[in-house]
């Protein structure tokens, strides 16, 4: 019997209507389908998220998203960067995490990295999304996809309108397909090996 397509899903954007980093993740979820993965879009303008408080009980919203999450075989995040780091919304969704019912776990899901910068340091919200990704038990895939200058490569829709980056998104797209289905086959695969071995890869490939 044929294996079940893996479940890809997208966590991020802004809260603007025409949003370069949905744009992005948008992109890098097309190069997930194309490597066979079904896919979900969790749009953070769309979802309208309220303000995470650990007093609060989790609205209809927060519990579509997370349970949209922990369906996942493996995620991709995207954010603005919004001074030198992700956006509130973007770290408001990941706290609502803290359920009152307990913390959701990402174990062993595999998470692909997308920041979207006006400037030129799109790595800082890498970085921050990197500590998450530890913090929730995940895998960051090494690859990761920090698009600077974006007012340039976007149309005032959000629609990227590069050729260059958009190789680089549907690459890390296929490539969080790639390294789920190996989590998945393996009875007890070793993260790190296979975490390094994709990073070797991408470099052969650049």
């Amino acid at each position: 019997m044929a294996a079940q397509p893996l479940h890809i899903v997208g966590l991020g954007g802004s809260l603007a209507p025409a949003s370069k980093s949905r744009g992005a993740l948008v992109t890098a979820l097309e190069g997930a389908a194309d490597a066979g993965a079904q896919t979900s879009l969790l749009d953070l303008h769309e979802l309208d998220l309220p303000l995470f408080s650990p007093k609060s009980e989790p609205s209809p919203a927060v519990l579509h998203m997370v349970e949209t999450l922990e369906s996942a075989d493996g995620l991709l995040w995207s954010s603005p960067l919004y001074q030198g780091s992700i956006s509130g919304s973007f770290k408001n969704a990941l706290d609502w995490l803290h359920l009152p019912s307990g913390t959701v776990y990402l174990a062993d899901r595999v998470i692909g990295l997308i920041a979207v910068a006006g400037g030129t340091q799109g790595l800082q919200a890498i970085n921050t999304m990197e500590f998450s990704v530890r913090a929730l038990r995940g895998w960051a895939v090494p690859f990761v996809v920090p698009v600077p200058s974006a007012a340039r490569l976007f149309d005032d829709e959000g629609r990227l309108e590069d050729e260059s980056v958009e190789r680089q998104l549907k690459m890390l797209g296929s490539e969080v397909v790639r390294v789920a289905d190996h989590f998945r086959v393996e009875e007890s695969p070793n993260h790190a090996d296979v975490c390094l071995n994709a990073s070797e890869r991408v470099v052969a490939a650049a």
